[in-house]
């Protein structure tokens, strides 16, 4: 008789390797054009079996788009500077935060093209609120760490504090995430002579800086 740890361990793993085989598959082919049945066969596994887990494609689609971004926030955890930002100044924290970005780019260009299509799929399947939940709280869990930027810059008045919080780190958040996107997913205009994608980045960074600073 198998241990139950066992079998929690055999699931976990075979899970993840659903959740692989999707991410690999829609990012290769597009989510729409995939089918359960070809992420089955592709798992090792039937197509009841891989529902058994999900309970649509849309649970699917939603389910992978967490485990990416999840595994990347930590990730992106284990490269602060100290831990929970302890001693550090709000302008540092900021920096921080906006250089995740440009990591996120260096390191991750293939979740940021599936993120484009993650946006344009659930547009087209229109999600729900509740089925929006999980994504949701990926949103939140960022807003909660700005949250801690925005409270150190009350106590220590290094970046600016008299625009609300929530008005600045939605323009931080959507600047910076579509100007990434739209550099991993190719739509930048490119002179014959190329250019540095990294220090164009750096310009947008240390504009948001000088902006935010007190």
């Amino acid at each position: 008789m198998r241990a139950p740890e066992a079998d929690h361990g055999h699931m976990k793993q075979r899970r993840e390797k659903m959740l692989s085989t999707a991410y690999r598959l829609f990012s290769e082919k597009g989510i729409t054009a995939v089918r359960l049945t070809d992420i089955a066969e592709e798992a090792g596994c039937g197509k009841r079996t891989l529902l058994h887990y999900f309970d649509s494609k849309a649970g699917l689609v939603m389910a992978v788009t967490v485990w990416k971004w999840t595994a990347y926030f930590e990730e992106n955890r284990k490269r602060r500077p100290k831990v929970d930002f302890e001693g550090m100044t709000a302008k540092e924290v900021f920096e921080f935060y906006l250089d995740s970005f440009l990591e996120l780019y260096r390191g991750h260009k293939d979740l940021l093209c599936f993120n484009q299509l993650f946006n344009v799929y659930i547009r087209s399947e229109e999600f729900d609120d509740r089925s929006m939940l999980p994504y949701a709280n990926i949103i939140a869990g960022l807003e909660k760490q700005f949250h801690i930027i925005y409270e150190k810059g009350v106590q220590d008045h290094t970046i600016r504090t008299d625009i609300p919080e929530k008005k600045m780190f939605s323009t931080t958040l959507h600047l910076m995430l579509a100007a990434v996107t739209r550099y991993a997913v190719g739509l930048v205009y490119q002179p014959d002579e190329g250019f540095d994608d990294i220090a164009e980045l750096e310009v947008l960074k240390e504009a948001l800086l000088q902006k935010y600073k007190a």
